[in-house]
């Protein structure tokens, strides 16, 4: 007995000192990294923009694999199947704080079956009317909503997109009343805004730039004024409290991932994202850099699935 419990503690010291040694080489293969989206949006986009960082600074090879369909559930569902070493990262988008509430029923948990490693950028929407719309700022555009019942109409990329939810976040604060009519995808969106199908509408930066002269721009939902637009006043400076809506891009991992492999991913991205080209190359993509610690992150997305879950129980949002 005495020898065979020293054969089986010798067995165990041996998978300890393996798995120790194979998290202080990390990596030692390439790393896959799932988007949840098509090639060529804002998540694919950003994910190619962190990936060459993450190779760069771990010497391995990071591959970009496109995983889309129902708004990144099939992704994070693939992701909770693999195997907890750090070899497959998560590139999210807001869609995870979304999708807590959205849809009743999920084959994962957003919370409990990801670890967050770090956020490195988020874009704020901005609140564009048509020009016939007789507001210059954020108070007088509530006003004209609050005179106009049932009247007004704004676009969105499509139902559960953070400028739909922006919409109905909208509606319970000032306790509005007017239609959402989705489009499919951002263009189609602010095209119908130029051309006055609808009178309003949310959307990021990036997006909105090269029609920006066809709009009012009256406001912008992040919590301060971007370094973008910094002449945009916030939705709190316009008489909102609270209303803050975000697009971010954040790195996760499957739970059970080492906790060193995710300090040296954290690590690594907050490196890239405090080097000044690249925290300019964010910029130029329309997002504001973010550098902080996977503590930030976890907090972060537990007010997001709070925030939204909030505003799709009260609108009553379907997926």
């Amino acid at each position: 007995m005495t020898r065979t419990l020293s054969l089986l503690g010798a067995a165990l010291l041996a998978v300890i000192a393996t798995v120790a040694q194979a998290q202080e080489k990390y990596p030692v293969k390439p790393i896959r990294m799932i988007v949840g989206y098509a090639p060529g949006g804002g998540s694919d986009i950003m994910g190619r923009l962190i990936a060459p960082q993450i190779a760069e600074a771990l010497g391995q090879q990071v591959i970009v694999e496109n995983r889309a369909g129902q708004a990144q559930n099939i992704a994070a569902e693939f992701i909770v199947r693999q195997p907890s070493d750090g070899y497959t990262l998560f590139l999210s988008s807001a869609a995870l704080g979304v999708n807590a509430t959205l849809y009743p029923k999920l084959n994962y948990d957003p919370v409990k079956d990801f670890i967050p490693v770090a956020v490195f950028a988020s874009s704020a929407n901005l609140l564009l009317t048509h020009p016939s719309v007789p507001a210059r700022n954020v108070k007088e555009f509530i006003t004209v909503v609050r005179k106009n019942p049932g009247k007004m109409n704004y676009s969105s990329s499509g139902s559960g997109s953070t400028q739909h939810l922006s919409g109905e976040m909208l509606k319970l604060f000032i306790k509005g009343d007017f239609t959402h009519i989705p489009y499919k995808g951002t263009g189609p969106s602010l095209t119908a805004l130029a051309s006055g199908e609808v009178e309003f509408s949310f959307s990021n930066i990036p997006a909105a730039q090269p029609l920006i002269n066809r709009f009012r721009v009256l406001g912008i939902t992040s919590e301060k004024r971007s370094t973008l637009m910094p002449e945009v006043p916030t939705m709190i400076e316009g008489g909102l409290p609270g209303f803050v809506t975000q697009t971010w891009y954040g790195v996760l991992v499957t739970r059970g991932t080492p906790q060193p492999i995710v300090d040296t991913l954290n690590r690594v991205i907050v490196n890239a994202v405090r080097r000044e080209d690249f925290r300019n190359r964010i910029l130029q993509m329309g997002s504001d850099p973010i550098a902080e610690s996977p503590e930030y992150f976890r907090k972060m997305l537990a007010d997001e699935i709070e925030r939204w879950g909030k505003v799709v129980r009260a609108s009553g949002i379907k997926p």
